[in-house]
């Protein structure tokens, strides 16, 4: 299995603690309707275009020296298009450097393990003074090879750099045990208890997630819940109750709750990987409605209760 990269976010502060870089793998288990990382999704490497800029010029065509670009006409549209054979891509990136538009970006890079850490060391100085470290993200990186992983942590951990993994939590327990001698904090997605509505939403149920969550607590792993909060979805007090619950039933207490409002700032994305965006009727709940959701985080216990993070 290759492990591929899709960014390495650097100054980043809303991924754990102090300054953080932030390294995102490459494809998911879930597929969640607001998702705002989509080139993430998938697992293989793929071309990223930004159809509303190109300009039908042919020149991505004619570099390849595959024949995997064609031009065809799309109904919706008075040019031709490009159009990518995945089967006969290289990923040679030639198409990209005559775009005159630069509108052609391959998504997903390999790196091995050193290679990463050495490119991570470089932010050394902001992790020291802020109390930041790196934080593997994604896609979901518990879904990459633990091996890979496992000997990243171990790397980072031997440069008294420290380690947060942001996670659905959708994977098999073992692979969270393998990393918790590593791991400073998890930021752990809890997005809603139904699990009925946990499958239309984001295509699994949430048994395999909850009980993760459980026995990690139970490890003494520091945790952050993480809810992204939708109006009429898990925005409610319903859900925010039930989710209330079941941490207190378990004896969970995350070193802080983080409420994240839905947006919806990576629907412009999907255009680019030739998906579409399912979230378009979804909205944020009111300042008032995070606000009450917080107090009863608050009032249940769990003090350490913001929106956003």
């Amino acid at each position: 299995m290759t492990n591929y990269i899709t960014n390495i976010q650097k100054f980043s502060i809303h991924d754990g603690d102090g300054i953080r870089t932030t390294v995102f793998f490459k494809g998911c288990p879930l597929k969640c309707q607001w998702c705002h990382n989509p080139e993430t999704q998938r697992y293989e490497r793929e071309m990223q275009i930004d159809p509303s800029k190109c300009l039908s010029c042919g020149a991505c065509a004619k570099a390849c020296p595959n024949e995997a670009i064609v031009m065809a006409q799309p109904s919706d549209r008075q040019s031709p298009m490009p159009e990518t054979n995945k089967e006969k891509c290289a990923f040679c990136e030639k198409c990209t450097l005559y775009c005159p538009e630069n509108i052609r970006e391959i998504v997903g890079k390999a790196y091995e393990p050193k290679e990463l850490v050495k490119e991570l060391k470089k932010d050394l100085m902001f992790y020291e003074d802020s109390g930041g470290g790196v934080t593997f993200s994604g896609g979901e990186v518990m879904a990459a090879d633990i091996d890979y992983v496992e000997e990243l942590a171990r790397l980072l951990a031997k440069e008294g750099i420290t380690l947060t993994i942001d996670t659905c939590g959708y994977a098999p327990y073992e692979k969270f045990e393998r990393l918790l001698p590593y791991v400073n904090t998890f930021l752990y997605d809890v997005k809603m208890m139904d699990p009925e509505l946990h499958r239309e939403y984001i295509g699994v149920d949430n048994r395999l997630i909850l009980e993760n969550l459980v026995k990690l607590a139970r490890s003494g792993a520091r945790i952050y819940i993480r809810i992204p909060t939708i109006r009429d979805l898990n925005g409610t007090e319903e859900n925010i109750q039930a989710t209330i619950d079941f941490l207190k039933n378990n004896n969970i207490d995350p070193a802080k709750v983080n409420l994240l409002p839905y947006h919806d700032t990576g629907s412009h994305k999907y255009a680019k990987v030739g998906m579409t965006y399912e979230g378009t009727m979804l909205e944020a709940p009111s300042s008032e409605e995070m606000e009450k959701y917080v107090n009863m985080f608050k009032q249940a216990g769990f003090i350490n209760t913001v929106i956003g993070g």
